[in-house]
């Protein structure tokens, strides 16, 4: 089975999310490494200069070998031999660079290694006597390898969390393209199944309006003909703006108030031919002279007309459009004589792309995507549709919208009913 369209969307910027936020992740942990290294060798570099100044400090200001710093030794090398701190490691003192120092005079820092340690030295000459400071680095070391596990966990503690920042910022900034995504798929599948319909009106007048043409009908006739092709392709306008209108989010939307009845009597005489060549009488049955709902004409024209469009299509003889009132709420009603709706198919009925619709194997009726774009247009104008059994075991399919407040003035419509 092939993917929905919306899944693939939703995998590509699930990707895209991820791609985003391992980049992030990856600079950040760039970043970390950088700067990590550079606080490693800030560190290594003071930790030197210190140890530096204390030996120089030690081997200028020391009288003998008895009394060093804590944790320095001390050995002289003078007229008198060479004496060397108590307790100090075997391997001092370097008694290469004493014999260097003395020779040349230039003072110098070496280190040697023994005993499992390391031990930097200076070495330096004073007077008649070469005096050499040594300490152990151990500490030293063991503060660098603290500081570099630190410097680990916290740069893998950082990157995970730099990846999840990553992810969570990605998918942010993806949202705003996936709503764009989407609405323009959603544009793209509502003008192309909403256009169908009118489109489909518009050709059967015309194919009626030539075979008139042909049997040399009479002008009055041939009027009101060329009068419903203009008002359908006015409908086709209507739509047009109200799918643009539905695609802004800016839109409001409430615009105008409309007369149901009056939408209704022209949904069913701009369906009449095409319900004529399926065999079907199509009638509009209203029982209030008007019904005033606030709304875009386009939009609850649509709707009315996908109902009035769904039952034709299934009837076996007659559809019938009823208007009336329903305390605050306005209703239309559209019955059909055919076999009526598919259990199966009621639970995803108005909703778009529904498994039920698609996967049941029920030879009875089926719908694709107009009823679901019926249920949004009736909940953008505040109202919902219903679907049920018609008292002669067809569909009755129910628009139900909240009347306009009383005092509202109708927006007439800018073309005359065809058939009227």
């Amino acid at each position: 089975m092939s993917r929905p369209p919306a899944s693939t969307e939703a995998l590509l910027l699930r990707r895209a999310a991820w791609r985003l936020g391992l980049q992030i992740g990856l600079s950040v942990a760039a970043i970390v490494v950088l700067l990590s290294g550079l606080a490693v060798f800030m560190v290594l570099r003071s930790q030197q200069s210190a140890g530096t100044a204390l030996l120089q400090q030690a081997a200028s200001q020391a009288d003998d070998v008895q009394d060093p710093p804590a944790g320095v030794w001390l050995s002289i090398q003078g007229p008198r031999g060479l004496s060397t701190t108590t307790g100090a490691p075997a391997i001092l003192p370097d008694r290469a660079a004493l014999a260097t120092v003395a020779q040349t005079g230039v003072a110098r820092t070496d280190e040697v290694h023994g005993n499992g340690a390391t031990y930097q030295l200076y070495t330096a000459q004073r007077n008649t006597e070469t005096v050499q400071a040594a300490m152990d680095l151990r500490s030293n070391n063991d503060e660098r390898e603290r500081l570099l596990a630190a410097m680990l966990v916290s740069g893998g503690l950082g990157l995970v969390l730099a990846v999840g920042l990553g992810v969570w910022l990605g998918r942010r900034a993806v949202a705003p393209l996936a709503t764009a995504l989407g609405m323009q798929r959603r544009f793209v599948a509502d003008a192309s199944h909403e256009l169908r319909t009118p489109l489909t009106l518009l050709s059967t007048r015309a194919q009626v309006l030539r075979r008139h043409l042909q049997r040399g009908a009479p002008a009055e006739r041939l009027t009101a003909e060329v009068d419903g092709v203009v008002a359908d392709a006015g409908n086709l306008t209507d739509i047009l703006e109200d799918l643009l209108l539905a695609a802004d989010v800016r839109a409001d939307g409430l615009t105008a108030t409309i007369d149901l009845v009056e939408l209704a009597a022209h949904a069913a005489a701009a369906g009449t031919p095409a319900a004529a060549e399926r065999g079907v009488l199509l009638k509009a049955r209203p029982t209030t002279p008007k019904l005033l709902v606030r709304g875009t004409r386009g939009g609850l024209l649509r709707a009315v007309t996908a109902l009035v469009d769904n039952a034709v299509a299934h009837a076996q003889s007659s559809v019938t459009i009823t208007t009336r009132q329903d305390g605050g709420s306005g209703v239309v009603e559209v019955a059909d004589d055919g076999a009526g709706i598919d259990p199966a198919v009621l639970p995803g009925l108005f909703e778009r792309f529904s498994s039920t619709r698609r996967e049941t194997a029920s030879p009875r009726r089926h719908y694709g995507i107009g009823l679901a774009l019926v249920s949004e247009i009736a909940g953008r104008h505040g109202g919902h549709v219903t679907a049920g059994t018609a008292p002669g075991g067809g569909a009755l399919l129910t628009l139900t919208l909240p009347l306009a407040a009383r005092g509202s003035q109708e927006i007439p419509s800018r073309t005359a009913d065809p058939g009227q």
